[in-house]
């Protein structure tokens, strides 16, 4: 009879785990906080850089609660799913307002903090505190889906409700912060969508995926749906010195909270607004359209660029929700494909 799941895999990891990421180092509720947070659909290699600046800037729940959104915004450009960041910043000034800056050691009260889930905070509780808790990140639920066999898409409440209860029942009593690293590891290392490494899996002897030859199959992979594509214009209005004119997006939805090109439905429209708000005849130049994926929706952005020559006014719309940027400027955060238009356009002043 094989040694106990758990055992099997901190022998595992002790030999083979990874021991030297940045958050593994000096840890702490906050590291692990943000390190969990930034690690959400977001792949380890991208997320050392963007942790280590964020750690430079905000080294504490204290720094972070007293910074402005926009700076937190501005060290999360790049990394995607722009809520994190703005939840981020939201919960360590609830700690700071509600938990004297200390950050809860109860489950309930960490959950109730804007952004953390129960698998985010259980990995927060097990890995700073040692406490035992089950964690279900996306590299755990693939791992158990496999070991058990698990069939259906884990979006579904009856598959997740399962895998909740595998996961209580292999975690240990002892040794839970190795654990809990160790299981992430085995899901991102060995474990992987795909071509697992099942013959250099510590736990491969009772998983019954690969006794059926179906670690291929699971997890079931999510119901694919058409994705709908929508179409907007986005108006670059650029003075001298290569500045633009840019909106700060309202906090809910996409890109909320960072800077952005103004929007428009066609070229018509975003000519009428020109001429009058900038007093502008002049023509719209299209570039290269540009396309960006979300999870639900494809966007696809027609680049209008607008040369104000002469009698570029200094405020067109609300100050506080519009700004001239120049890029590399610390003002904010910037919409992913916002920032990619930019590199282009500072492509074409090179050649």
């Amino acid at each position: 009879m094989p040694q106990s799941f758990s055992k099997r895999l901190l022998q595992w990891s002790h030999r083979h785990g990874r021991h030297d990421l940045p958050w593994q180092q000096e840890i702490s509720a906050y590291r692990v906080w943000i390190s969990e947070v930034m690690l959400q659909q977001t792949q380890v290699e991208t997320v050392i850089p963007y942790f280590q600046r964020f750690m430079q800037s905000f080294p504490s729940i204290q720094d972070l609660a007293s910074a402005s959104q926009d700076a937190v915004l501005e060290h999360w450009s790049g990394l995607g799913y722009y809520a994190r960041g703005r939840n981020l910043h939201k919960a360590a000034q609830v700690v700071i307002a509600e938990h004297a800056g200390q950050m809860p050691q109860q489950l309930e009260q960490l959950i109730a903090l804007p952004g953390i889930g129960r698998s985010t905070a259980a990995a927060i509780l097990s890995i700073a505190h040692g406490q035992q808790q089950a964690i279900l990140d996306g590299n755990v639920k693939r791992v158990l889906a496999r070991h058990a066999a698990i069939e259906g898409w884990y979006g579904q409440a009856k598959v997740l409700k399962e895998l909740w209860a595998l996961a209580e029942k292999l975690t240990p009593k002892r040794d839970n912060a190795a654990y809990t690293q160790a299981i992430m590891d085995l899901g991102a290392t060995l474990c992987t969508r795909r071509q697992p490494r099942c013959a250099e899996c510590p736990v491969v002897a009772d998983c019954l995926a690969h006794q059926q030859g179906l670690q291929e199959q699971l997890p079931t992979p999510k119901p694919k749906k058409q994705i709908p594509q929508r179409e907007v214009c986005m108006l670059l209005i650029r003075k001298d010195e290569n500045q633009f004119y840019m909106q700060r997006r309202p906090d809910s939805g996409i890109w909320g909270g960072l800077l952005s090109f103004p929007e428009f439905s066609d070229s018509d429209e975003a000519s009428q607004w020109a001429a009058t708000h900038l007093s502008t005849s002049s023509s719209l130049q299209p570039l290269e359209p540009l396309s960006h994926t979300f999870s639900h929706f494809r966007l696809q952005i027609t680049p209008l660029l607008l040369d104000l020559t002469t009698g570029a006014p200094e405020q067109v719309m609300e100050a506080d929700q519009w700004v001239w940027y120049k890029d590399g400027s610390a003002t904010g955060g910037i919409a992913t494909p916002v920032q990619k238009i930019l590199n282009r356009l500072n492509a074409r002043l090179i050649k």
